[in-house]
Formats: structure tokens, sequence, C-alpha cells
């Protein structure tokens, strides 16, 4: 840019553009790299395949409810363009959302129920990826529709929510589906669904939400918690079975008495349990003798510097529909702290600088990597991915 400056083509740069160019890239007036990398100075369990995306798994794409009988949406998944659609029978899709001729985005064209026409010449596709109609083509013009499909995504759609498998290549007809995430209890409908876009990788977005020691500063508050309500705690982990997935579970305890939201909530202190199941679901089941209240939280790559966290709560306390607005407002609030921690983690990395680890309070972001790279490990080598973790129990302060 500097050598730029002075030169005539200079000033025909409209200096917001300028602005805002060295805003994205600049912090001070230092240059820095726009992408996120993996830092030289982490932590070892933190190097290995930072930032990078566990295929052959389902991911949250949206809530049902935002997709309606006769409606298309675009979505980016893991880099990948994909259109979700639901189908005038209501079955809900999805397909690659480009089109196999030009590249056009598909979900800019017309969709009437039963097949997707691209935008620029009118190519159709049915719900399955078959292109059905290529109108410039006659009869004996190479290729016919018949030769020609898009890439199809499977879609599983539970309790409410959408799942997208996004596999290897472009097909998932030779993959094997893992279980689709649900939460234990409280039917097939949720009550509440949030989500903000986090401005990180994924592996950032994930350990942001599952470190257990940032409560009292991140979401610091003079009712629930603030740094006087920090205390010593023990939990015991244990893993997830194979039924249930690669990940862990921090075992049923009594809420902390700094979750006082709980007791409003349910009417008196619940017993909770967490798990969490790789690459980035998180669920929370807690439970008193009357009410029970489930969340779901769901993170989804949308780049190597992007990622989509969402929250579903579910529950059965009374006054659901009155409580809505409330819950709603302390939830994203809620996020919104975390999605600003992990924003500042993230420009702060983007310097390189030295980080580590501490014991007990960094375990479960330990094992995350851990995880993640005996799943990468195991579908480079086609074998069935080892949960390694055994069961233990952690002490920290929070």
């Amino acid at each position: 840019m500097a050598t730029l400056k002075g030169h005539w083509l200079w000033n025909l740069i409209p200096r917001g553009w300028i602005r805002r160019f060295r805003k994205l890239i600049c912090y001070d007036g230092v240059m820095n790299d726009v992408f996120p990398h993996a830092n030289s100075n982490m932590a070892p369990d933190e190097q290995a395949n930072q930032g990078t995306f566990v295929r052959e798994q389902w991911y949250y794409a949206l809530p049902s409810i935002a997709l309606k009988p006769g409606v298309m949406l675009h979505r980016i998944i893991l880099g990948e363009p994909v259109l979700i659609g639901r189908s005038e029978n209501g079955k809900a899709f999805a397909l690659s959302d480009t089109c196999p001729h030009r590249g056009t985005l598909l979900s800019r064209g017309k969709f009437d129920g039963h097949e997707v026409q691209c935008p620029y010449h009118g190519w159709r596709f049915s719900t399955d990826g078959q292109c059905t109609i290529i109108p410039s083509q006659t009869s004996i013009q190479k290729p016919q529709a018949k030769d020609i499909r898009t890439k199809s995504y499977e879609v599983s759609e539970r309790q409410g929510n959408i799942w997208v498998f996004i596999g290897k290549g472009t097909s998932n007809l030779n993959s094997e589906f893992p279980p689709v995430p649900e939460v234990p209890a409280l039917g097939d409908h949720f009550q509440l669904h949030v989500s903000l876009r986090f401005a990180c990788n994924i592996d950032l977005a994930v350990i942001g939400l599952m470190d257990p020691a940032h409560g009292a500063f991140v979401h610091r508050s003079k009712i629930w918690r603030n740094e006087d309500s920090i205390h010593e705690k023990r939990k015991a982990f244990s893993p997830l079975t194979e039924n249930e997935g690669i990940g862990w579970r921090m075992d049923r305890h009594k809420a902390s008495s700094n979750s006082k939201a709980y007791k409003v909530f349910l009417g008196s202190a619940p017993e909770t349990e967490i798990t969490y199941r790789m690459p980035s679901v998180r669920t929370e089941h807690a439970q008193t003798k009357k009410y029970e209240y489930c969340g779901l939280t769901a993170c989804t790559p949308v780049s190597a510097y992007e990622t989509d966290v969402h929250h579903v709560m579910y529950w059965n306390a009374p006054g659901g529909i009155l409580l809505r607005p409330i819950v709603r407002h302390i939830a994203r609030r809620f996020l919104d702290q975390d999605r600003r921690a992990v924003t500042a983690m993230n420009e702060g990395l983007s310097f390189n600088p030295p980080t580590m680890m501490v014991q007990d309070a960094d375990t479960q972001t330990r094992w995350y990597y851990q995880l993640k790279r005996e799943v990468l490990a195991a579908q480079a080598e086609k074998r069935t991915p080892r949960n390694t973790l055994k069961p233990v129990t952690l002490t920290w302060r929070s």
C-alpha cells in the first residue's frame, strides 16, 4: 500500500475503501495475517490441526421453523455453499448451491416445491440433485439432463432442528452416518433458538464455550455471578459410550451455588449433566423433581475464520410462552459475551504469542484437541475412531 501512495492511481481509490481495508488487515498500522493460522507458539496440544474441518459429521444448519414448504435458503457450511429447502410434501433437502453449468447460486433462482430452477439458463434439478431439464439443449446434443447431477447432502430433522451431513468429495453415498445429535428429553419441539456468528475458526469457538473458568469474568453479573462468587469445584468426568459418539460427560451433579439462574427458572436447584460430543455439540440437561431444562449448543464452521454458534433451549417449566422474550434476551446476551471474548482471543492470537495450558481447568481443551486428532487420523486410516479418554475427577476455581 505504501508503494502505491503517491501514484496517480492512488487518487482514484475512494478513501472509505482504504480505511476499511486497513481496518481489516491492520492493528495500529501493523500488517497482520487476515486468515487464522496454527500459532507456532501455542501449547503442543493446540498446534495440531488448528482450524481444520472435521468432515463425515452432522452439522447444525437451522431450526425447522425457519424452513417453510416451498422455501429454499442459502447457507455456507465448512466452506461449501449449501442450498437447504423444503419440498411441497414437507421433506427437507440439501443440494450444492452452485449450478454445475456456470456455478450460479441456485438459491437465487425459483423453487416450485418440487424442482429448483437456475436463474441463469433455467436448468432444473429435483430435490435429490438430478438435472431434469436443460432448456437450451436439443434432443441430440450432449450432455443431456439425465447425464447431469449436482451434489446432494443427507439431511436429518430431529427435535425441531435441521442437520446436514458434510462428507468428503462429491457424494455421501459411501458414508457411514453417526447418530444425529439430540437432547435427552422434552419432546420434539424446542422453546427457543438463538444464534450468532463468531469471527474465529471452529476450534476457538468450541474451546471458548467449554471453558469452565471464564464465567465470573465473561458473564459477570451482580445478580448471578462475579469474582466474589468464585470457589473451588470438583467434577467427575467420564467418556461417552460407543453409541453416544466420541466425547465426554461431566457426570450428573448438583448445580453450582453461583448458578442462581437455574433456581429462578426451574423453581429449585437442579442436578445437571453436561456432555460434549465431537466435533462441536454440547448438551446440558438440568433436572429438578418437577421440571427440566435442556440446552443444545452446536458450532457450525462457515469458513476457516467464521463459525455460526447455535443455542437451542427446551424446558417444561410453567409460563413457557411468557418467558420466551426474557429468556431470549438473556441467552443472546450470554452468547454475545462469549462471542466478544473469543473475538478478543482470536485477535490476540494473530500476533503469534506464546500460549500455555493450566492443570485441570484446561483439561477439556486438551481433550478436544486430542479427540480431534484421533477422529482425523481414523478417517485418514479408514478405521473407527477410538475414545481414548478415561474417567477422572477435575478440580478448579470458578
